[in-house]
């Protein structure tokens, strides 16, 4: 029986042996990961909400494995320079991504060159989302969002415009969204930032705008402005008054823009199943919930698979969108 034992013993050595180069290809040993500095590039500036977002996942993967996870802010094109660097990291679990739904899904419809394609990445999950309002100075002659449409149409095409940060930001892909739907058409004006559409707005420069919510909900509560519409599938925590798109005649209507975590393409499996499992896991808790929503956000949960599906509805849904607007690929 000793003998019988013992050689089990070492049968099960041998296994263990044989297991482990596997592992150490990866440069991790599951048990062990993360056994060295996770760097968590953010390609937006410090001080935004991706940032904020980026700071939340991270301490959360921090708490929750015991390892150092450090946010590296890399800006520029949108967000593009920062997911290349991951896209062509080492696939060793060293680096990963908070990206935007502009890296995952519209810029591949929107620059002419993209670094990288989704194959490029190993999705991990998702993680948070905003809602854009239709925002108004109040000498718009509108009170709801039929009222809008109304209106819009009763003028010559083109006669009304509306204000957004960004050719190819999310307000405007989100009006254009709901304008091919309801059959409008506007002239967009852009301007450099949501802090000038918000002081045109205010001095009723321009009458509308579609755009992030938080900077407005101050002036929506004083009765400043009047936002007849959120573009999210539901109403929005923080102006849980003011009906949804979808309620208001336009089923389906879903134009939040949203982040998630991605890993370069190759990583092992068990290393993002167990970034994908504490994200999801640190999102549920009222204290990351908390965070989130103080930047303005609200969360959004979802596992590798859940943010796989939601790119691919994404791009099929953008795509239609950009080809309807006939925006030109800059």
């Amino acid at each position: 029986m000793l003998k019988i034992g013992r050689r089990r013993t070492l049968i099960a050595a041998a296994a263990g042996t044989l297991a482990a180069p596997q592992l150490a290809r990866h440069g991790w040993a599951q048990a062990a990961y993360p056994n060295k500095p996770v760097r968590v590039v953010v390609p937006f500036a410090p001080g935004g909400t991706t940032d904020i977002l980026g700071r939340v996942v991270a301490q959360l993967l921090s708490d929750a494995t015991g390892g150092q996870f450090v946010v590296d802010n890399k800006t520029g094109a949108g967000g593009n320079v920062g997911a290349d660097i991951v896209a062509k990291a080492p696939a060793d679990g060293a680096t990963i991504l908070l990206g935007t739904i502009g890296t995952a899904v519209t810029n591949h419809f929107l620059y002419k060159s993209m670094p990288f394609t989704n194959a490029n990445f190993a999705p991990v999950a998702l993680v948070g989302e905003v809602a854009n309002g239709y925002t108004l100075h109040p000498s718009f002659p509108a009170k709801t969002l039929a009222e809008f449409v109304a209106y819009v149409k009763s003028q010559p095409p083109g006669k009304l415009s509306y204000g957004s940060p960004a050719i190819g930001g999310s307000g405007h892909l989100a009006h254009e969204y709901f304008m091919s739907l309801a059959g409008l058409k506007m002239e967009h004006i852009v301007y450099r930032g949501s802090s000038l559409v918000l002081k045109d707005l205010l001095a009723g420069h321009i009458l509308t705008t579609v755009d992030n919510l938080p900077p407005y909900l101050q002036h929506l509560q004083s009765g400043a402005l009047r936002c007849l519409a959120v573009t999210s599938s539901k109403r929005w925590f923080s102006a849980p008054d003011v009906p949804t798109v979808a309620e208001q005649g336009y089923p389906g209507f879903d134009a939040a823009p949203w982040w998630y975590v991605a890993a370069p393409a190759g990583t092992p499996t068990e290393v993002v199943k167990r970034l994908s499992d504490e994200i999801v896991k640190g999102m549920r808790s009222e204290a990351v919930v908390k965070k989130i929503r103080d930047a303005g956000a609200a969360e959004l949960v979802g596992d590798a698979r859940a943010l796989t599906e939601h790119i691919a509805r994404e791009n099929v849904k953008w795509k239609k969108v950009v080809e309807a607007a006939k925006l030109e690929p800059q």
